[in-house]
């Protein structure tokens, strides 16, 4: 309704035409509009027109701004948060795996040279 609105004004019954809902079931919608200060509407006979509030819907769309903004840096924040958690994990497996290793490493020098493991030749 708010995008119909953004060409001119228009009745209830216009607004209603494109969508699957009843002629009470868009008054409603716009009532709940006109609640919410985005839309205006006025009754000249039996027919209600409605428009859109450009101060309302400018300052609607200045707080998404706002709020898409904060969202914005949280999630930049989290990305952060993220990529620094990932980087220490795979420093704390590298370090594991070097530890691993070396002792692996310390075992076969420590093992006697009648014990290790030889390859046979043919």
């Amino acid at each position: 309704m708010i995008h119909r609105l953004a060409e001119g004004p228009a009745s209830v019954s216009e607004l209603a035409r494109p969508l699957q809902m009843t002629l009470a079931a868009v008054l409603q919608h716009v009532q709940v509009l006109e609640a919410s200060g985005l839309v205006e509407s006025r009754k000249t006979g039996r027919v209600r027109t409605c428009s859109i509030n450009g101060e309302a819907l400018r300052s609607t769309e200045q707080w998404l701004t706002d709020r898409r903004t904060v969202w914005q840096r949280r999630f930049d924040r989290l990305g952060a948060v993220l990529d620094e958690q990932v980087r220490s994990e795979q420093a704390h497996q590298e370090s594991e795996q070097a530890h691993q290793e070396s002792e692996q490493a310390h075992q076969e020098q420590d093992t006697p040279p009648a014990t290790r493991k030889r390859g046979r030749r043919t």
